[in-house]
């Protein structure tokens, strides 16, 4: 996905401001934020030169929250505030923490378990319910002819032909060099172990009549034609263990989830699929909801909280939970509760990070910053060398956010970076913030007219078509209609 189209998901997931300000005596102001004044005019401005950009309410308050994010940052820059304090660290990070805190609890959860001896891992390989294959995959076209799918079938027999010449020995090898399938090449075809009915019938079918150490011939599949490899005990003694015990833990987790949603009486609210797809482009509003989506013994899962996770969530995940059916929601929902649960369940525990935790998302935070300051063009060391006190330094930052917003929204001249949204977040805390509906309304109608004037003079973007030789197929009229001859 290139740049461009990546900033419009930013910005229509920024949605609408749910503050509604009495600006009823500021009507050339758009927002403001930590002292800064975003107007009607600038907005106008940087999106209606902006060609590529739709020109709808909702993507000029994305906009307008993207402006006033960069405004809060440049200004705490400015006022000297230190952005890598270990509370703003945590807050800007905070689905990296939620993770390492469940991962530290995670662990203590499953000590008690113990793990498998070699000798169980053993006798669950000799019995039989749950298998470790390898296989190498020749994939076919979906629209592929015959031809092609005979080609096909020539190549994964050569395949197997050299396999079979060193009796499967050479497998993995062969697996890196030849299979197609991405998720298995690089660890030599190895699948992981799983009991029966976990593959395709055709796949499973194949698969399942193996002894160990035993290949199968071609197998033609769905997805195309495969070699299939049963390897001995010996070979993936480790392997096969430490699968049995991931797939332990994993069966585990699910039923420890299911359990606290059970004893918690976790409850779905009847109208909670509407909620969440009204939240969705809506985001940045939505973080300030309290409207009920799922109700458990001890709290309830709000309309904010669905928020935080959506912001957690990479762009083009959140984008398709709106088309989810209700069912799919729900379930959805049930999940982010449960996670909610799990965490209420940490930090009962007193679970804390330890040093290397702190390592990884401080480098992570630092990491951030950086690249902001990158695009931007500014630095606490920057600022302090060039302008004398605090007020200067803020409106020196202030300078470089409105010529990166312009070089990056407007004339997509450079990449685009918003401020990360739960540094967008915790910085917001404390600060005066609002965004005006009516200022908003109002730029859209300036930045309509500003592009309408821009097409006017630059003339209609063109449509790629260019007009054949010759002259036109019919013949100029003079005066009246030619008669057909």
């Amino acid at each position: 996905m290139g740049r461009l189209g990546l900033m419009v998901i930013v910005l229509v997931l920024a949605g609408c401001s749910a503050l509604r300000d009495a600006f009823s005596a500021h009507a050339q102001v758009a927002g403001t934020a930590a002292g800064q004044t975003l107007t009607v005019d600038r907005l106008a401005r940087v999106v209606g030169h902006a060609q590529r950009i739709p020109i709808r309410p909702d993507v000029l308050t994305g906009v307008a929250n993207v402006y006033l994010d960069y405004a809060v940052f440049a200004t705490e820059l400015g006022r000297g505030r230190d952005l890598h304090d270990s509370a703003l660290v945590l807050a800007a990070q905070w689905p990296v923490v939620a993770q390492l805190k469940w991962e530290r609890y995670h662990d203590r959860l499953i000590a008690t378990r113990g793990k498998l001896t070699p000798v169980q891992a053993d006798s669950a390989f000799q019995a039989g319910t749950v298998r470790l294959f390898q296989h190498i995959l020749i994939r076919i076209p979906q629209s592929a002819v015959s031809m092609v799918e005979q080609q096909k079938e020539k190549q994964a027999t050569a395949v197997l032909m050299q396999a079979a010449a060193q009796r499967g020995f050479n497998f993995a090898q062969l697996a890196r060099r030849y299979s197609e399938d991405p998720g298995t090449k690089t660890r030599g075809g190895y699948l992981p172990a799983t009991p029966r009915g976990q593959f395709v019938p055709a796949f499973d079918s194949a698969a399942w009549t193996l002894p160990p150490g035993a290949m199968t011939a071609v197998v033609r599949t769905p997805f195309g034609f495969h070699i299939i490899r049963r390897p001995p005990l010996a070979e993936v003694r480790d392997s096969f263990r430490a699968d049995l015990e991931n797939s332990r833990t994993a069966q585990f987790d699910s039923l420890y989830l299911d359990s606290l949603a059970k004893q918690r009486q976790l409850k779905i609210g009847s109208g909670a699929p509407a909620l969440v797809r009204q939240a969705v482009p809506q985001i940045v509003s939505a973080r300030s909801d309290t409207r009920p989506l799922a109700t458990y013994r001890g709290g309830t899962f709000q309309v904010k909280d669905l928020a935080r996770w959506l912001l957690a969530l990479d762009p083009n995940d959140v984008r398709g939970i709106s088309t989810a059916s209700d069912a799919q929601l729900n379930q959805f929902l049930k999940v982010l509760a449960q996670r909610e649960m799990l965490l209420v369940e940490v930090d009962k525990a007193g679970i804390q990070l330890n040093p290397g935790d702190w390592r990884q998302l401080r480098a992570e935070h630092d990491s951030g910053l950086a690249r902001l300051e990158g695009v931007l063009g500014v630095s606490p060391k920057l600022l302090k060398d060039s302008a004398a006190t605090p007020a200067a330094r803020v409106q020196l930052a202030m300078a470089h956010v409105d010529r990166y917003v312009d070089q990056a929204v407007t004339q997509g001249s450079t990449p685009f970076f918003p401020v990360p949204p739960f540094l967008a977040s915790a910085l917001r805390q404390g600060q005066p913030w609002s965004l005006n509906e009516a200022g908003i309304a109002r730029a859209v109608e300036s930045a309509q007219a500003i592009r309408a004037a821009d097409t006017t003079a630059h003339g209609a973007p063109p449509t790629g078509l260019k007009r054949a030789p010759g002259p036109p197929p019919v013949a100029a009229e003079s005066g009246g209609r030619q008669a057909p001859h």
